[in-house]
């Protein structure tokens, strides 16, 4: 249970018994009470604003109303003080018997700690993530994309959203046609030709060399000397499938899985671009003009000329965008638009689109498209992924030889493994630049926060196999722990990790209400960092440690925190995507 939600109920009912004494006024809008921790710890456990924003609709000074409400606070029987502050917030201070009933919680619920109900109602998710084009093998800045979004669908998972995971196949336009060009070459050279030196704009990657091969093996000799026009388009939906191909079993590497994949090329062939500009040009939104120049471009360098154009300034772009281009073909923009129509067609109500950061200048447009398709309902919120800057002691990392341009994702998870990968990427908020250093990320020392919180767990459960010894066929399951005498745990030290723990069920719906999935990866941090601290005191004092000679019900109530502990790591750890290990090699 989010103990901010029962305590922000527990002060809504408070401040109706005011209005039903008659101390404050009836009708008051109790919306904006919030709870929050203090920004100083030792101010208390919890504060609120109560008073503050209500004073001007009360007609009364904020004090004045904290003072009333304080009092009645004061009355239940897990308060250990309400205090006035400032101008008027109020701090709560908890009994540890109010922190105890939270360590129960946490162990009746188990592997289901923290799950909520907060997206309930809220309607479908439609989380788009990777959408590489499909030329060749993920890179490493696609990694995070990938370990981003997939985080990102877990964490609205467990916070009881309807959640789709999707992948756009860009499988239309100039790129595609390269592909087919580049895969071309490789036919002849598996045919036995010199190619040379790989021409300038084509992909030189090796990878392609196993796409030539499958390729003389379906069609043997037939496209040899044939010109573009007869094995552009067969050569092209293979070379596509291939890489497709190539990438699933790449993000299956990383622990990524799609629900949906939709291919660009099948929207166009299935008119879905005409419709959706079609139903825009009967909204008015859809016109023929010409656009002003750009700015700082020289009048030498641009020449007015009419195109069909989408308003999107009406929209808050800053410019309208062009949809056709002068051959009658459509834009990217337009695929773009049919695409997002078409998730709406399917009933989402929210669309999370997670991009690399080089494509920031693009979210104004699509933004725009989105209101425009939806006349406002459905909600676009865009998640930019800055580089990932890939490091081996504090040198940057060669390029791929098999890639020809880049390090593969695969080449990073064989190095240090799916679980490392997707802790790291998500160790920093996906807008900030991260650096992956292979010799940081695989120590065993504190400064490698994988290590630092996967010790944690397996000293956890390390803990509690030495306990079986020590009391063979004791029942140490999380729901026989949930009852011991937890009022036995009464160090500051042991109150401080109950405190984090039970911090845990805000922490994620905070997480999920903000498409931040890397809050969790800094609660896991804090939780390990509270549990380590707790297992130094207990080297240093006999007195703390966990298994304490001839007093079983302290004992068992220090492994009812260790398990708790465990299990709270687990359960964040697996919305990460990352396997919790019981023992370290």
């Amino acid at each position: 249970m989010n103990y901010f939600n029962l305590l922000l109920d527990r002060i809504k009912a408070d401040l109706e018994g005011l209005q039903a004494a008659g101390i404050l006024p009836a009708g008051l809008d109790f919306a904006a009470v919030a709870l929050d921790p203090p920004k100083d710890p030792k101010h208390g456990d919890v504060s609120t604003n109560a008073a503050m924003v209500l004073a001007k609709a009360a007609g009364k000074p904020p004090r004045e109303i904290a003072t009333a409400l304080a009092a009645r606070l004061r009355s239940y029987s897990d308060t250990d003080g309400a205090e006035v502050a400032g101008p008027g917030f109020l701090n709560l201070r908890l009994k540890p018997s109010f922190w105890y009933a939270r360590l129960s919680e946490a162990l009746n619920a188990g592997d289901e700690y923290g799950r909520s109900t907060l997206g309930r109602g809220k309607g479908a998710v439609n989380v788009e993530y990777v959408s590489a084009n499909p030329t060749g093998p993920m890179h490493v800045g696609h990694a995070r994309g990938a370990v981003f979004g997939d985080a990102l669908a877990a964490l609205l998972e467990f916070t009881g959203h309807d959640v789709t995971r999707e992948y756009y196949i860009n499988d239309d336009g100039a790129q595609v046609d390269v592909l087919a060009r580049s895969a071309y070459l490789r036919y002849r050279e598996a045919l036995g030709d010199r190619i040379g030196e790989i021409p300038s704009g084509l992909y030189p990657g090796e990878y392609l060399k196993d796409v030539g091969e499958g390729l003389v093996e379906l069609y043997k000799q037939r496209f040899h000397n044939a010109p573009e026009s007869e094995w552009m388009e067969p050569f092209r939906e293979f070379a596509v499938a291939e890489m497709m191909g190539e990438i699933r079993d790449d993000l299956e590497l990383l622990g990524v899985r799609h629900d949906v994949f939709t291919s660009e090329r099948g929207l166009v062939a299935e008119g879905k671009v005409d419709k959706s500009l079609g139903g825009l040009r009967r909204k008015g939104l859809v016109y023929e003009g010409v656009l002003e120049p750009p700015k700082g471009k020289e009048p030498e360098d641009w020449e007015p000329r009419q195109q069909t154009l989408f308003k999107a300034t009406q929209f808050g772009d800053d410019t309208d965008r062009p949809v056709q281009k002068s051959d009658g073909s459509w834009t990217y923009f337009a695929t773009d638009i049919a695409y997002h129509a078409d998730k709406i067609d399917r009933g989402f109500e929210t669309l999370i689109n997670v991009w690399g950061a080089d494509h920031g200048g693009y979210v104004k447009r699509m933004e725009a498209a989105v209101k425009a398709l939806s006349d406002g309902k459905v909600a676009l919120d865009v998640q930019l992924c800055q580089l990932v800057k890939l490091m081996d002691r504090g040198q940057p990392v060669k390029m791929s030889k098999r890639a020809g341009t880049f390090v593969t994702l695969r080449d990073v998870v064989d190095a240090v493994g799916k679980d490392v990968v997707r802790f790291i990427m998500l160790t920093r908020r996906n807008d900030a630049q991260l650096e992956f250093d292979y010799a940081v990320v695989t120590e065993e020392s504190k400064e490698n926060p994988v290590f630092y919180v996967q010790y944690a767990h397996a000293r956890c459960h390390s803990v509690l196999r030495k306990a079986l010894e020590v009391m063979p066929g004791v029942d140490l399951s999380s729901s026989s722990l949930a009852r011991v005498e937890l009022q036995r745990l009464t160090h500051p030290d042991e109150l401080a990790l109950i405190k984090v723990l039970a911090s845990w069920p805000r922490s994620v719906e905070s997480a999920a209400e903000a498409h931040e999935p890397h809050r969790v990866a800094f609660w896991l941090r804090d939780l390990a960092a509270a549990f380590h601290a707790l297992w130094n005191r207990g080297k240093e004092e006999e007195a703390l440690r966990f298994l304490v000679d001839g007093d079983r019900s302290l004992t068992l109530a220090r492994m009812a925190l260790v398990r708790g502990c465990a299990l709270g790591l687990a359960v964040g750890l697996r919305i990460m995507g990352v396997t919790p290990v019981e023992e370290l090699r």
